[in-house]
């Protein structure tokens, strides 16, 4: 059974995935473009890294390699806090009402 210790250190490693899957899947999503437009790393750079820390926290959930878990956790925290707000309006599309 797990102690309470054990299952809020669990609780944050599933929002330490879910934190690097939403960067992940944001990453992809915006323009390759709009990454060198507001001088920041490249798209591909920014997908590798989600990647890994995605993979790596997703391990930490369901297996007990849970050394470098903060480490996605500081490369999904940039790309959010950072990159995101910057790269977010470049190259979308805009229609009558808002963005699509």
């Amino acid at each position: 059974m797990l102690g309470i210790l054990d299952m809020l250190w669990w609780l944050i490693y599933v929002a330490i995935f879910v934190a690097s899957l939403y960067a992940l899947v944001d990453a992809v999503r915006t323009p390759a473009q709009a990454f060198p437009a507001m001088d920041k790393q490249t798209k591909k750079l920014w997908v590798g890294l989600l990647s890994v820390g995605t993979f790596v926290s997703f391990s930490a959930v369901f297996t007990s390699m849970r050394f470098f878990v903060f480490i996605a956790l500081i490369a999904a925290l940039i790309y959010l806090l950072d990159v995101r707000p910057a790269v977010r309006g470049v190259g979308r599309s805009e229609g009558p009402y808002g963005p699509w």
